[in-house]
């Protein structure tokens, strides 16, 4: 018996020998005076018993039947030991036709040992809340996260999955795995994007090097930028930089929610490639994750700005990574240790001492502009030698002014170390006796 049904058998008990009355009992157990008498007709019938609730111990009218909780558990141990109940319930709904409450599937988890309660959480300090952007495109959030994607399945081990996502809408307007965050996988990314959406307003980002210099002199010097802000600048784009990662939390929490659900996708369709896993984020993933989770916007506008014929062109010049070099005497320069020849026939007249630049697409070609000119080179197997028949070969290094052995110069030279040995040989001497 619960405490409760022990404190109302105290009470009847009480009526029956007649301490109290049945109006004061009703009072005491909040109950009235006709349910007094019928708890008081069945506690001397049936004693204590006789308050305890006759569905107690038996199966609800809708409760689950054993064969599909069975199926269910048998599912949860096989195919998803490690889903959150929310997801389970999801495929068990999506694969297997059995559509149960994700309380439902976790109450059976917890029951199975697969899944433990939450403790309470740590108290956080207090951070203010900020509004979403208005319209799709005024500002996209993103980010790298470095993971074990494919579970060591294949030759493929921790990879880098690169993310945005709409602040107004929270779609992931776009998602791909690469090597790293570095400059060139970033540029190949955003190249495609603004070519399928255009140009957003701003990006939020975090301080990465890839994205910002943390030096002590990019703060005394604003020129000091990224190839990433140089590239922003160009195309019009606003880079902003949080100072913690709570404040582009929405692309944070994409990651924790895709380090659960991506990982179990990609287990569940048999995917251990990058190549596959892209195609499967584009074609499959993506859209039934944004349909899931897109809400929506204050604005229906979209504020991308489409590129123009001519940005479109150059857009794979701005986005690249961009170094300069000075051209030397015999017309070569070096790039990470690779050298290239500038060839005779240019669109633009080239000087010696000229600064070119140097820009390495996202094809890894390599590209040399001149005053907005493009160049033609040749790539040298090696370093170039300076030899007697080619025309920029250094005159040889002239001993004309070396003095000969016997000249006065060197004579002078040598008397005045005798004269001074001889004096400080002498001080010894003196100094001694």
């Amino acid at each position: 018996m619960s405490r409760k049904e022990i404190d109302r058998y105290d009470i009847i008990r009480r009526v029956i020998r007649k301490e109290i009355t049945g109006v004061k009992a009703g009072e005491l157990l909040s109950l009235s005076e006709r349910q007094v008498r019928r708890m008081k007709r069945v506690v001397e019938k049936r004693g204590p018993t006789g308050l305890v609730h006759g569905n107690r111990g038996k199966p609800g009218h809708h409760a689950m039947p054993a064969k599909e909780k069975k199926k269910i558990i048998d599912l949860l141990h096989t195919k998803y030991a490690d889903f959150k109940a929310t997801f389970a319930a999801e495929k068990l709904a999506e694969i297997h036709g059995i559509a149960r409450d994700p309380k439902t599937v976790r109450s059976l988890q917890i029951t199975e040992g697969l899944w433990r309660p939450r403790k309470g959480k740590k108290k956080s300090e207090h951070r203010e809340w900020r509004a979403r952007k208005d319209a799709y495109g005024e500002m996209l959030q993103y980010d790298g996260s470095y993971h074990d994607w494919f579970e060591e399945r294949g030759q493929t081990s921790e990879q880098c999955l690169l993310a945005a996502i709409d602040d107004a809408t929270g779609r992931v307007v776009k998602a791909a795995f690469a090597a790293n965050e570095g400059v060139i996988p970033t540029f190949a990314f955003w190249k495609e994007y603004i070519l399928a959406h255009g140009t957003p307003r701003a990006i939020y980002l975090d301080k990465f090097s890839t994205y910002k210099v943390n030096h002590k002199i990019a703060s005394e010097n604003p020129d000091v930028k990224t190839q990433f802000q140089r590239a922003c600048g160009e195309m019009g784009i606003q880079p902003i930089f949080a100072n913690s990662p709570e404040a582009k939390g929405r692309v944070e929490r994409l990651f924790e929610t895709l380090q659960d659900r991506l990982v179990k996708e990609l287990r569940l369709a048999s995917i251990s490639t990058v190549e596959e896993a892209n195609m499967f984020l584009e074609n499959v993933f993506l859209p039934k994750f944004n349909s899931r989770f897109f809400v929506e916007p204050c604005s229906k506008a979209n504020v991308h700005r489409l590129l123009l014929a001519d940005e479109k062109k150059n857009l794979a010049s701005i986005l690249a990574r961009h170094t300069e070099r000075t051209v030397q005497n015999d017309f070569t320069f070096s790039v990470n240790n690779q050298w290239y020849q500038i060839t005779a026939t240019q669109s633009v007249a080239v000087r010696k001492k000229d600064v070119v630049t140097v820009e390495e697409h996202t094809d890894h070609t390599i590209h040399i502009r001149l005053r907005g000119k493009e160049l033609n080179y040749t790539i040298l197997p090696q370093r170039p030698k300076r030899q007697a028949n080619m025309p920029w070969t250094l005159a040889p290094k002239s001993t004309a002014h070396t003095p000969l052995r016997d000249h006065p110069w060197r004579l002078r030279g040598k008397a005045e170390i005798e004269r001074r040995n001889a004096f400080q040989t002498k001080q010894r001497i003196q100094i001694h006796s």
